[in-house]
């Protein structure tokens, strides 16, 4: 096969790839949000406070209820990621349009395809990046329950935050998380770890957009799919989701690192990784690996499901 992806890009309004995008968003963040604390959890504890697994860490939230463990800290995403997304996919759609008017063309290529994510990648950083912030600070501040043996050898339980010097203030919810950071910090404090942000996903997102296309037009062209392509969409973005996580898993440890840290621990992306590695070994880029490729698949085929058949829906009105 050669690198034209097979099909013609969906026409239509500009605007249609921010709506469809917002809505595939949204479904997604529902659906993901629980697996994402403990992921964020696994990557953030250090120390005496880590886990011994994946199962101790849902534990541990699980403990907390749904509203103050794994939903905590919702608020930000649930309002934003909508736009988040909306950002991504249009400025995806609308790359790939441009590149196709550049071109005279009416069909894509796989490169332009890469292109076109990886663009998409780093302008939804923009956004992304304070929504992200707020969130992993909040989800990283459940308390841990951790077991101990006192003077007199009896086991004790006793929880600790994130920080259990109690030398940074425990957030109780998004909006003042947000507002205290920007008072301390200013519009930069909004955005630490966004470097390691688009490390993470510049590449990254062209990888998913390309695997995506790729196999869902494979699936259309061997009509291993239905005639509206649910099947192929649910399928191709779950693999595309899972396969790029699990490329990203490093990366995505640093910046939740960096993310949490508001005691000033780590000096910036090097010395987060060079004080992790020193500590827990290089097993520790890639804590949350296996929760994050469970929550992957799910997440991801509902996001790319719930776009792809809203852009149809709204370009059927395309006249």
């Amino acid at each position: 096969m050669d690198d034209e992806t097979g099909k013609k890009r969906l026409g239509g309004s500009l605007l249609h790839d921010f709506i469809a995008g917002a809505l595939g968003g949204s479904a997604g963040i529902f659906l993901g949000y629980p697996f994402d604390t403990i992921k964020v959890q696994l990557q953030t504890q250090s120390g005496k406070m880590s886990y011994s697994g994946t199962m101790d860490a849902m534990k541990n939230v699980h403990a907390f209820g749904f509203v103050r463990g794994y939903f905590r800290g919702l608020a930000s995403p649930l309002l934003t990621y909508g736009v988040v997304n909306a950002v991504f996919f249009g400025v995806y759609g609308n790359c790939l349009k441009l590149l196709q008017w550049v071109k005279k063309q009416d069909r894509v290529s796989y490169m332009d395809v890469f292109l076109s994510g990886c663009v998409a990648g780093a302008a939804q950083v923009a956004v992304a990046c304070p929504v992200d912030l707020v969130k992993v600070v909040l989800q990283s501040q459940i308390p841990h329950e951790i077991s101990a043996t006192d003077n007199r050898g009896k086991l004790t339980k006793h929880r600790h935050g994130h920080y259990p010097s109690g030398n940074v203030k425990y957030y109780s919810g998004s909006w003042r998380c947000a507002v205290d950071i920007f008072k301390r910090h200013g519009i930069r404090g909004w955005y630490k770890g966004a470097v390691s942000m688009l490390y993470r996903d510049v590449l990254s997102y062209g990888a998913y957009c390309l695997i995506f296309e790729y196999l869902n037009a494979e699936m259309l062209r061997k009509r291993w799919t239905d005639p509206r392509g649910i099947m192929s969409s649910v399928v191709a973005g779950g693999v595309a989701g899972t396969v790029t996580w699990f490329a990203v898993m490093p990366s995505d440890v640093v910046k939740s690192r960096l993310q949490a840290d508001l005691t000033g621990k780590y000096k910036g992306i090097v010395d987060c990784v060079k004080k992790s590695v020193e500590a827990e070994g290089l097993q520790v880029l890639f804590k949350g690996t296996v929760i994050t490729c469970l929550r992957a698949f799910p997440v991801n085929a509902a996001t790319l499901l719930v776009y792809f058949q809203s852009l149809q829906y709204l370009n059927s009105f395309d006249v």
